[in-house]
Order: structure tokens, then C-alpha cells, then sequence
């Protein structure tokens, strides 16, 4: 129902007269999310779509009503900023020929296969002075939104984000598409460097990692464990930490979030539950006029390169520990090349 209420309101948004004309990279099922989410953005003018496949790049722009691109240069040409959203193993080449041409990025996550490209592509980015956001979505789901606000010293967090099993997933592992969020997330709520990471991971129904836990711990005492699964017979989108005399519980579909609180103050400690007050926002749309602001106003984007660069490190941290067990207990692994999913 939400879906349909989204579709009818395609053509009742307002432009603002200085909307920044923008062109969506890779129109597969996420990337056509990302050119119908621009429609529904004040300060965007979604100008056109280009995807390798010219029959997919027809079938979207026709359907949404812009330009379908024939070359990604005729694409950087007609826009000021592009989203990307490929395989991770092009994000590099396509960061690079977007920045050579003066256009803003924002690239999906993984911010890129490698740890090295993402230097490169960082530097490059700050070299031609252009705005690079990496779609770690889940910083604008409303209830992260509110859970931030008021969090003081999270001293342990329990996640979990589990879903079934999609072909959509057979390249890429469970720990850089759907663990990395939280990695994202743990990172920059702990406030801390990371001093020790252990996990396990195994392939069940794929020959990748389809299920995985990890245990991060930080300079600073903060300890996060994780669970990652593509293999579950129910979808789950938890995300829960305590900090002192409270804690804090995020459902990710739902978008809200429950504080348990202990008030000491006058004798016997008393409990106090309360939900906190969130903005009704879609995270996509919320991080696509993020997005098109930094944009427009050349501030830095809530998560730019280094963040998703940490949030690429750290996972690549998970992975080799997954890898080093695996071997010691003889369990075959594939490492793909680098694949975010979006296809």
C-alpha cells in the first residue's frame, strides 16, 4: 500500500527551481529504487538512467519517464551528480570517470572491492573537489536517526539481521552485503578504533559465506557481537545496545525505537520504558536528499569516503578471520571478487 501511495505521488512533487539534475548508474531492482526515490525529491531532477543492458535502460526510462542514456559518458554529461548502484567490482572505474568529469558521487555499499581503491578513489574525490557519499542507508532509517540522538557511551551491542535466502545473493558474501550496515553503524556509535575482531562464518546453501558472526571489541571497552544471515526462515532487523542504566532497541523494519531506563534517584530504583519519537521517512529518500543537499551546498555528507572506507576495512577484518577459521576446520570457502549484490 505504502508502494502505491509512493507511485501515484511521482508527479505531484515540487521542484525546487535549483533542483540538481541527477542520473541513476546500474538500473537493476536497487538501482531503480534509487531513480523512483529521486522523483520523490524536492531538490532532485532525475534527468536519466544508464545501465549496461540497453533493453533494462529503455524499459526503466520509459517507465519513469526520463532520458535513457546510451553510453555512461552521455550520462556524466547530462547530470551534475549520479548515483551508482553496480557490482562493486565496477565502482572504482565508474567513481573515476564521474570525478574526471566534475560530477558528484554517491556510490552504493560497499564503497569499493578493495581497500586500496578506496584510497583512490577518496583521493581522487578530494583532489577534484567533489562530493563523494558512500549508501550506507541504514544511518537514515528514523530509528537509528532517533537512537543516536541519545546515545552517551554504548558499552555493548547484540545484532541481528537475518533474512532468507535470495539468488539475488550468489556473489557476494553475507558479510559485505548485509553485515557491513552494522559495521557501519557499530563504528560510529562506539566512537572507538576497533582492537580485536573474531568471527566464523559458512557457506550453507551457497558456496560464499551465508551466515556470520563476529565480535568486535574497541580501544575504549565497547564490545559489539553480529549475526548476519541469508539463510533464515524469518526476516529479523535488530539492533539492540546498552550503555549505562539503559538500553536501547532498534527494529530496523519497523523504523522505531524502545528505551528501558533505570532512574536510581530517591530509593528503589524504578524502570522506565519509553518509545522514541521518529521522523515517518523513508531511509532511501532520506539519504537521496542528503545526498542532493551536500550536492547543492558542498557540505560534507553525513557518510563520505573515510567512513565508508572504515566500514570496508573493518569487514575485510571479518572476512579474514572467517577465512583463517574455515581453513583450520576444513570448510571450503569462495571469495568472490567483489560484488555488492546490486545487479
Amino acid at each position: 500500500m505504502a508502494g502505491e501511495m509512493d507511485k501515484s505521488s511521482d508527479r505531484s512533487i515540487t521542484k525546487s527551481p535549483d533542483a540538481v539534475p541527477v542520473a541513476v548508474i546500474g538500473v537493476g531492482e536497487h538501482g531503480k529504487k534509487h531513480a523512483k526515490e529521486f522523483q520523490l525529491v524536492a531538490g532532485a531532477e532525475l534527468v536519466g538512467v544508464y545501465d549496461l543492458r540497453p533493453e533494462r535502460t529503455l524499459e526503466v526510462a520509459s517507465e519513469l519517464g526520463v532520458r535513457a542514456f546510451a553510453t555512461l559518458d552521455e550520462a556524466l554529461g547530462a547530470a551534475r551528480a549520479v548515483s551508482i548502484v553496480i557490482p562493486t567490482s565496477g565502482h572504482a572505474e565508474v567513481a573515476r570517470a564521474a570525478f574526471e568529469r566534475g560530477v558528484d558521487v554517491l556510490l552504493e555499499k560497499p564503497i569499493t572491492r578493495t581497500v586500496e581503491e578506496a584510497d583512490e578513489v577518496i583521493a581522487l574525490a578530494a583532489a577534484r573537489g567533489r562530493i563523494l557519499q558512500v549508501g550506507h542507508v541504514e544511518r537514515f532509517n528514523p530509528g537509528v536517526v532517533a537512537a543516536q540522538a541519545i546515545t552517551r557511551r554504548p558499552l555493548f551491542f547484540e545484532i541481528h539481521r537475518l533474512g532468507v535466502f535470495s539468488p539475488r545473493s550468489l556473489d557476494v558474501d553475507v558479510v559485505f552485503d548485509l553485515m557491513i550496515h552494522d559495521l557501519d553503524l557499530v563504528l560510529w556509535l562506539a566512537g572507538s578504533e576497533v582492537s580485536d575482531v573474531r568471527a566464523v562464518g559458512l557457506p550453507v546453501l551457497s558456496d560464499k559465506v551465508d551466515i556470520a558472526n563476529a565480535r568486535v571489541e574497541f580501544d575504549n571497552g565497547t564490545v559489539a557481537n553480529l549475526t548476519a544471515s541469508r539463510v533464515s526462515t524469518e526476516r529479523v532487523r535488530k539492533f539492540r545496545f546498552f550503555q549505562p542504566s539503559e538500553y536501547v532497541s532498534i527494529d530496523f523494519t519497523r523504523r522505531d525505537v524502545l528505551v528501558l531506563s533505570v532512574d536510581r534517584d530517591g530509593g528503589a530504583p524504578k524502570i522506565g520504558f519509553r518509545k522514541l519519537e521518529t521522523k515517518p521517512e523513508e531511509p532511501l529518500r532520506a539519504e537521496l536528499a542528503a545526498f542532493t543537499d551536500s550536492v547543492r551546498t558542498r557540505r560534507a555528507p553525513l557518510v563520505g569516503g573515510a567512513e565508508g572506507r572504515r566500514a570496508l576495512a573493518l569487514a575485510e577484518r571479518v572476512m579474514i578471520c572467517i577465512e583463517q577459521h574455515a581453513a583450520q576446520v576444513g570448510v571450503p570457502l569462495v571469495r568472490p571478487a567483489g560484488q555488492s549484490g546490486e545487479i
